[in-house]
């Protein structure tokens, strides 16, 4: 029997996988090649190399919650361990910490950014039907 609904998008035609490897290095998720940002978090309208439209994508705040979540899962165990091993004063903590966050933060807000990016691309959703 046929399926009345022709199939197009195949789960074979935009594999993930790359994508993402793709879209954590800031390049274009279909190519590979192209840059994704223009500047720090804004992607480019489109792929220099391939033309893909990368403006269409839908990431909103989830990066962000990727990137808090995941410095929790890396934070809050190192401060333990810190804590346990060494005996550094208050107040050098309440420098230490946070300083880490922020540059944890920024170091991996455009990778994650990329790769939701690039996740949205490989399943078609958002602006990438």
């Amino acid at each position: 029997m046929s399926d009345p609904m022709p199939r197009e998008d195949s789960a074979g035609d935009r594999p993930v996988a790359p994508a993402i490897g793709h879209g954590l290095r800031g390049r274009c998720p279909a190519c590979g090649e192209g840059r994704m940002f223009a500047r720090f978090l804004k992607p480019t309208p489109a792929c220099p190399t391939c033309g893909l439209a990368l403006d269409g994508h839908q990431a909103d705040d989830f990066p962000a919650y990727i990137v808090i979540l995941l410095l929790g899962h890396i934070l809050v165990p190192l401060m333990i361990e810190v804590n346990f091993a060494l005996a550094i004063p208050l107040g050098w903590q309440a420098v230490i910490w946070p300083g880490l966050a922020i540059l944890l933060a920024v170091a991996m807000i455009q990778p994650v950014k990329g790769a939701v990016i690039a996740v949205q691309w490989s399943r078609r959703m958002a602006g990438f039907r």
